[in-house]
């Protein structure tokens, strides 16, 4: 497998993954929604030491998550470009925001995270699977 690039609209950060992504999931909860200014944020399921930051630095605000743990949003600090997340030790993954990388073609979501605070007229997919909150721990239905 190639690496998979992504970076912010200004250019100024640039990440590259090294690892085949585990999924892909739609994440309505309310700070995905903020984040995105949308209904939902699509992410790109990867393993948490794939994703390295090969120009620039992001800024990352973090908030306390459902665990009690903080969450981190990266983005860049010129244009604002949602990046990726930091989740806490427990969790070995990283989601990647799919608008931010390259060519995200290939990807198509496996499931809906958070549904429970997903706008009443936000569409989804009926074939693919929904949880309320988080899904249960392990990999990512296929």
């Amino acid at each position: 497998m190639s690496d998979i690039e992504g970076g912010c609209a200004c250019g100024k950060v640039r990440f590259k993954v090294t690892a085949p992504f585990m999924g892909m999931a739609v994440c309505h909860c309310t700070d995905c929604q903020k984040a995105s200014g949308g209904a939902a944020v699509y992410v790109a399921i990867a393993g948490k030491d794939s994703v390295v930051v090969t120009q620039g630095s992001p800024k990352v605000y973090a908030s306390p998550g459902d665990s009690g743990q903080d969450v981190g949003r990266a983005f860049c600090a010129d244009c604002g470009t949602p990046l990726y997340s930091l989740l806490g030790p427990e969790l070995p993954i990283t989601p990647v925001k799919v608008g931010a990388l390259d060519d995200a073609s290939a990807l198509s979501p496996s499931m809906h995270l958070y549904t429970d605070s997903a706008p009443a007229w936000h569409l989804m997919d009926d074939t693919i699977p929904r949880f309320a909150k988080a899904p249960p721990a392990g990999p990512p239905p296929s």
